[in-house]
């Protein structure tokens, strides 16, 4: 183990006390919760895990990223991916731009959980696939059987909601309407409450076609922003 490893593992430490870590997912890990970072939670002190991030982005390697990853804590893998995020968005080459990509999609099996989905696929692989035209990579992972590559998609696509390019996302919700997962179905519908909120006739347009066909959850989530008189409308199918 390098000594840069060693450095932030004893900076989060205070996450992987038994007794405490597992009160931490509840209050700590979806930033939703009464305490947040620099808070006493417990009788310690949380952790900033964006200040760890950006204080060794600079100096970790890949190479160490991957072990770092690779450990079976949480808040070690999401650390890395913020790390991995600001490697990302403060270089300027191509080519290193490339291996960081290269470097994410080969290490997927450790982006399994939807907070280290959320936190990492839109900065990285939606921007990359947008700003270099690789849609395919969007499109394989959409494509593939696990649940966790489909929401990467999904979620990936976020970045071309913000600039207004809505194929691509409605693409990827329509192939995941039947989708056996309901929190498939809430992603699905976040996204689409989004595009809305860039295009609220492109959102109508999509849902008077395909509104009946999608499962509550999605439905609920896709029209949480429009009037309530059409919400209501949607949700009792006089649409």
């Amino acid at each position: 183990m390098s000594k840069i490893i060693k450095e932030i593992q004893e900076a989060l430490s205070v996450l992987s006390i038994p007794e405490k870590a597992e009160f931490f997912p509840k209050f700590f890990k979806t930033g939703k919760g009464e305490y947040g970072e620099g808070d006493l939670f417990l009788g310690v002190k949380v952790p900033d895990q964006r200040a760890v991030a950006k204080e060794y982005y600079s100096k970790i390697s890949l190479q160490e990223l991957s072990e770092l990853l690779s450990s079976k804590y949480h808040e070690h893998r999401l650390t890395a991916l913020f790390m991995l995020i600001s490697k990302f968005e403060k270089t300027k080459d191509k080519a290193v731009k490339d291996e960081i990509v290269e470097f994410y999609l080969n290490h997927l099996q450790y982006v399994n959980n939807w907070d280290l989905v959320d936190s990492s696929c839109y900065k990285i692989l939606g921007r990359y696939a947008f700003e270099n035209q690789r849609e395919n990579l969007l499109k394989k992972l959409s494509a593939s059987n696990e649940m966790w590559h489909k929401r990467i998609a999904v979620v990936g696509t976020m970045h071309y909601v913000k600039k207004g390019s809505f194929d691509l996302t409605k693409e990827f919700v329509t192939q995941n309407l039947k989708h056996s997962h309901d929190l498939m179905h809430k992603a699905n519908g976040w996204l689409l409450r989004e595009m809305g909120q860039k295009n609220e006739a492109e959102l109508i347009n999509y849902l008077n076609k395909y509104y009946k066909e999608m499962p509550r959850t999605c439905l609920r989530y896709s029209i949480e922003k429009l009037d309530e008189e059409l919400r209501q409308d949607y949700l009792k199918g006089r649409i």
